[in-house]
């Protein structure tokens, strides 16, 4: 297993994309649940006030380095992560050899019909998937028990959960064990990006940890989620202490 770099608590594995694969593809050989959280700065700070995340955070199997602001604090503490892995980069690649080694995969969340254009899209690119199903993140307690027995009953082994920081954490950690042996990520808005209806930033922002910049130029209204990143900063300088 990676080692891993602690940034306010948040213990984050020191991985590459490729190893990140290789990890959840070795769980599913295995016949194991594993759970997977993609950390940004965003999400570190909310996880100091909110203990359900910290503690799902915690108990996650593999935390990656998905946000520019992971890497940075690394850095200010010495250290410094392979790369960053985005949420985004991971469940693509995990589709494209899903598709590849015929893996059943379940697309869980986003608004009505996102899922199931998501994964047409990856099909288009990189061939059939063996789709075990797909659901909106609209749901009743009800139609969540139902969803729980699809995943499980048709043989998920990858999870894909966009519900959302911290719904979807917090929902693998309380369902992982009922959901039979499968991987199961937090992938936000990644269904909306594979959709074809969001865009990334162009590669080179991205290289240039500029990602953050070119979502809040797209989504203005995201400006008070991002003044957790000068908290963050302060509180990585200043030790926690805030």
């Amino acid at each position: 297993m990676s080692s891993k770099i602690d940034i306010l608590s948040v213990p984050i594995a020191n991985i590459s994309l490729a190893e990140t694969k290789d990890f959840v593809f070795r769980c599913i050989a295995e016949g194991r649940a594993a759970s997977i959280a993609t950390a940004n700065a965003e999400m570190v700070m909310r996880a100091q006030k909110d203990r359900e995340l910290a503690q799902a955070l915690q108990e996650a199997d593999l935390v990656i380095p998905d946000g520019a602001g992971v890497l940075w604090a690394a850095e200010q503490k010495g250290q410094k992560f392979k790369e960053r892995v985005t949420g985004c980069d991971v469940a693509e690649l995990l589709l494209k050899e899903a598709a590849a080694r015929q893996t059943p995969v379940y697309l869980f969340g986003a608004a009505a019909g996102v899922a199931d254009e998501a994964a047409a899209n990856v099909e288009a690119r990189y061939g059939k998937l063996n789709l075990a199903g797909t659901h909106s993140g609209f749901f009743s307690a009800a139609e969540e028990k139902d969803i729980i027995d699809e995943i499980r009953s048709h043989g998920t082994r990858i999870l894909l959960v966009a519900l959302g920081v911290p719904k979807q954490e917090k929902w693998i950690r309380d369902h992982l064990y009922d959901l039979g042996p499968c991987v199961c990520m937090g992938v936000g808005g990644t269904f909306d990006v594979l959709a074809g209806r969001v865009g990334r930033a162009p590669v080179w922002m991205q290289q240039n940890r500029l990602e953050w910049l070119y979502r809040l130029c797209k989504e203005p209204s995201r400006f008070r989620r991002m003044l957790a990143l000068p908290r963050f900063m302060a509180a990585v300088k200043f030790g926690g202490r805030m």
